[in-house]
């Protein structure tokens, strides 16, 4: 009892300690013209020593602000800004009480004075209706940094190790300059090579498709997008810079990024080449390109990669030696029509060497698989994606979005592989060698038209849609598969297969709206999608007689082909106030599906028709200027594939035979989101949280039989009732003491899943937990000094039943510790430590391994030089060991990974606006 009293008076403490140590600021804002209230005006307060923001808010439709505080003894400044007027400042000594401000008047700003124009002070924060406006020049950032920099000292933005950016919690999911592309979208080019000093405005706002941005809809998606606005002193101009390096074991790398800025025409060309598992395009301006390295660990699967023609760059299993050429153009060919157009050619060469151990579980018995093999693969890509925006007046615009890709490749294996069970006795073993050769062609065109009416929120929008995909696979196989129980009789294979899978869709989606009100729609629609897909797979046994694979194998040829449409008719509801939107929409799927196949001889069609209830609903709603809700729900289908459907054998895997299963349902799922984030600027602290999940009123899953010598067969059923959530929450806060600034950041997230099948005829369940916890810590002494230890903990376990064993579990530790010194001047010394541990791995596995990266570099002839000394792997103990438990086996991998070595590099920036060479200038910008 006196524990709960005296809990209690602590937080009565507490809470009127806040009050009395907090006080408002509120007031009016009129147009002196007219006298008539100003909605929308940024209102803000900066402290007048260093102008660093404290806090911000917008006036409502009645011109009136409130601004609540903490007391402060240092003088401050209030200001108030709105495009068109001009801007307002009050000074003030201290905030030590609350004030009403009253009436307060701004005037029209006047364009230009003769030749003179007259220029205001721009406020570091602005809101424009639905889009967060940062004034760049307002946050202090090293001289030379790359916009990734500029963005980490923005309220309410986080970059986590794995290089994911939240802004407020929720992620961002699309970074554009000047509003269009910079290579791709999701700008990690954008981030790493561009310098922050040509940055104006960071515009930030939700991500909307291309379907809500041209009829001016609200968001109804949950990420962030960032605009990057081009400071129009710097959009003219020629900027970029070269780097090469070599090092100890034939290491090296080496990128260029040029870039052309001229008003709207801005023209970039981008290169690397590298054999260090790098992305190769990374500026960092610690680590360059070992950032594919750096990020590696037993957690986490992004490493910082990048993709381009269905490749990974800078992850990914093995050593792999790449080259990259890219363009990028984006143009305003006339008035009211833009372009976009970036071009990739990428190549890959990739050496592995693999090894796992995989435990199967059954109800009676275990089975326990290990394998060694040896990979080797070539791949090269085109990629070129375009698109153009006409205004044909202010109500009706036109997108023309065309895409296409063009990939080959060369994949070499060498393996062995056996099996045993749980005395140890031999059940089968296996060896291969395989040479496949691969040829991709893809094509996409994407149309949008829409057109406003006079009536503001009536529009009619229309999408059409088409693809076009090829993949023809040559493959030369050469295997001995031997059983030891059973019957089976032993497989040998000398064979080639050709397989050509094709797939063709088409879209139309038509949506109306009609406005009730002004802030209430209702919509009608349909989406409507054609599908057709075609699997045709041939195989040749080689013939001793004619030296030559002419010989067909009737049970390994086979076509399979199908066509889906699908019609969505519907209907909806939108509601969109200043705080809240909601969008509901509902109506039928009707699904018809034709399966045909031609398998030894024989004919097989399958016709299934489906009518089934859809519902999509989205709703958000702003609590304040930084605490926002948002939730998502969904009730929707999924098609089995004809390969699923169709009664057809695959014996590829000489090991399991795959047959379709006729009676196949549709997975039908519910999915719910739901998350909340907050932000205080006064406090520089901020949390969100989130939970989520799908759960199956039926799932199709595999059913195996597994034989006593380990072979499998495999078909398709359906389960019921399975499920898999995720929930998280993450909080920051940031701490300011003159030159030294700590920022606290932790999180957790737990994932739980139900998972069926069948094995053996008989149902198992395998109920999952993951659970991940995580602290970082950044210690900052002005520009001088950064220390930045972390920690990750992951815990994995699954409960099964009707199995042989009851559970299974394993962690994973990862401490870090980032270190960076820019001292003395033009000299920059980072380190990067992490300790790795993996708690239940197989035996032959190392649980646990040390990772330190090293840099030094010394930049020269007025910073347009930089001269650096890397080492990677300092220690020569990096590895490549995981363990993944899953609703059936246990599954521990070993693959190669990049060892120690030391490279020096040179980089070379080139900077010219406006014909001039960038001036030299101080070490912070105001």
């Amino acid at each position: 009892m006196f524990k709960k009293l005296l809990l209690l008076v602590l937080a009565m403490y507490a809470t009127c300690s806040f009050a009395q140590n907090s006080v408002t600021f509120k007031g009016k804002i009129i147009d002196d013209k007219v006298k008539l209230p100003l909605e929308a005006v940024t209102v803000y307060i900066s402290k007048v020593k260093d102008s660093s923001l404290v806090d911000y808010t917008i006036t409502d439709k009645n011109g009136s602000f409130s601004i609540p505080l903490k007391k402060m003894e240092e003088p401050i400044a209030l200001k108030f800004s709105m495009t068109g007027f001009q801007n307002h400042k009050i000074d003030m000594k201290s905030v030590s009480e609350s004030k009403d401000f009253g009436v307060i008047t701004l005037q029209e700003e006047a364009q230009m004075l003769g030749e003179v124009i007259v220029k205001t002070e721009a406020p570091p924060v602005r809101i424009k209706k639905d889009t967060l406006e940062f004034n760049a020049a307002s946050f202090k950032v090293r001289p030379d940094s790359n916009v990734e920099t500029l963005l980490k000292q923005l309220p309410g933005v986080e970059i986590d190790s794995e290089g994911k950016i939240t802004v407020n919690g929720k992620e961002v999911n699309q970074i554009l300059v000047n509003g269009k592309p910079f290579f791709d979208k999701d700008g990690k080019i954008a981030l790493q090579n561009l310098p922050s000093d040509i940055v104006n405005k960071v515009q930030i706002s939700d991500t909307k498709t291309k379907k809500e941005e041209l009829s001016g809809q609200a968001a109804t998606g949950n990420n962030t997008s960032i605009n990057l606005t081009i400071d129009e002193d710097k959009n003219k101009g020629l900027f970029g810079r070269f780097m090469g390096g070599y090092g100890t074991d034939e290491r090296y790398e080496g990128s260029a990024l040029v870039n052309y800025f001229k008003n709207k025409r801005k023209f970039s060309v981008l290169a690397s080449s590298n054999n260090i598992n790098s992305v190769g395009f990374s500026m960092d301006e610690i680590f360059d390109n070992m950032g594919g390295g750096r990020s590696r660990s037993v957690y986490y699967n992004d490493n910082g990669s990048f993709g381009i023609n269905g490749m990974r760059f800078g992850g990914g299993a093995g050593i792999t030696q790449s080259d990259m050429v890219g363009m990028n153009y984006s143009d305003e060919w006339f008035k009211n029509f833009e372009s976009t157009a970036s071009y990739f050619f990428s190549d890959q060469h990739t050496k592995n060497s693999r090894r796992t151990k995989q435990i199967e579980f059954l109800e009676d018995r275990v089975f326990t698989s290990q394998s060694n093999s040896e990979t080797k693969s070539d791949r090269f890509g085109h990629q070129a994606n375009m698109e153009f925006e006409y205004k044909i007046d202010s109500t009706t615009s036109i997108v023309y979005i065309p895409k296409f890709a063009i990939s080959s490749g060369k994949d070499r294996d060498k393996s062995y592989q056996f099996s045993v069970d749980e005395t140890n006795t031999l059940q089968n073993e296996s060896t291969s060698e395989s040479f496949d050769e691969s040829q991709a062609n893809q094509f996409k065109n994407e149309l949008y038209f829409n057109k406003s009416f006079k009536r503001k929120g009536r529009f009619l929008s229309a999408m059409v849609e088409n693809s076009s995909n090829k993949d023809e696979i040559t493959s030369a196989n050469k295997s001995a598969t031997v059983f030891y129980q059973g019957t089976d009789p032993d497989d040998f294979r000398d064979q080639i297969r050709k397989s050509r899978n094709t797939k063709d869709s088409y879209r139309v989606d038509l949506t109306y709206s009609e406005p009730v009100t002004d802030s209430l729609k209702v919509n009608v629609g349909i989406d409507y999608q054609w599908n057709k897909t075609s699997d045709d797979r041939k195989s040749f046994d080689y013939d001793g007689v004619t030296d030559s694979y002419s010989i067909v194998n009737v049970n390994q040829t086979n076509n399979i082909s199908s066509i889906a449409r699908i019609a969505k008719p519907g209907t909806g509801i939108s509601l969109n106030k200043k705080k809240f939107n909601f969008d509901l929409r509902g109506g039928t799927t009707i699904i018809g599906f034709e399966g045909n196949s031609f398998y030894q001889g024989n004919k097989t069609k399958l016709d299934k028709n489906y009518a089934l209830p859809f519902v999509d609903l989205n709703l958000s709603y702003e609590l304040g200027k930084s605490k926002h809700i948002w939730m998502n729900y969904s009730y929707e289908f999924d098609l089995p594939s004809a390969s699923q459907l169709m009664p057809v054998n695959d014996y590829a895997n000489p090991l399991n035979t795959v047959v379709g299963n006729s009676d196949l349902d549709l997975n039908k799922r519910h999915y719910l989101y739901f998350s909340f984030n907050n932000y205080d600027y006064v406090q520089k602290s901020g949390w969100s949280f989130y939970l989520g999940g799908n759960y199956y009123d039926s799932q199709y899953v595999s059913a195996t039989r597994i034989g006593s010598n380990g072979k499998r067969e495999t078909t398709y059923s359906n389960v019921h009732d399975t499920y898999y959530t995720w929930s998280g929450f993450n909080i920051n806060k940031t701490i300011k003491r003159e030159s030294h600034t700590f920022k606290f950041g932790a999180g957790s997230s737990v994932n739980f899943s139900m998972n069926k099948g069948f094995i053996n005829n008989e149902l198992y369940d395998a109920f999952g937990i993951r659970w991940r916890a995580r602290a970082n810590f950044t210690y900052s002494y002005g520009e001088l000094l950064t220390i930045n230890p972390t920690y990750s903990y992951i815990l994995s376990k699954t409960d099964y039943t009707n199995y042989s064993i009851s559970s299974a579990s394993n962690f994973q530790h990862q401490v870090g510790l980032q270190t960076t010194n820019y001292w003395p001047k033009n000299w920059v010394f980072g380190n990067d430590f992490s300790y790795n541990y993996n708690s239940d791995i197989a035996d032959g596995f190392k649980k646990n391994f040390y990772l330190w990266n090293t840099s030094l570099s010394y930049s020269f002839y007025n910073k347009k030089f930089t001269a650096k000394v890397k080492v990677y792997d300092l220690l020569n103990q990096n590895q490549s060991a995981t363990r993944t438990i899953s609703a059936t086996t246990i599954r521990d991998e070993e693959n190669t990974v990049l060892k120690r070595y030391a490279m020096f590099s040179l980089t070379y920036k080139i900077e010219k606006f406006a014909g001039k060479e960038k001036p030299s200038r101080g070490m912070f910008m105001h």
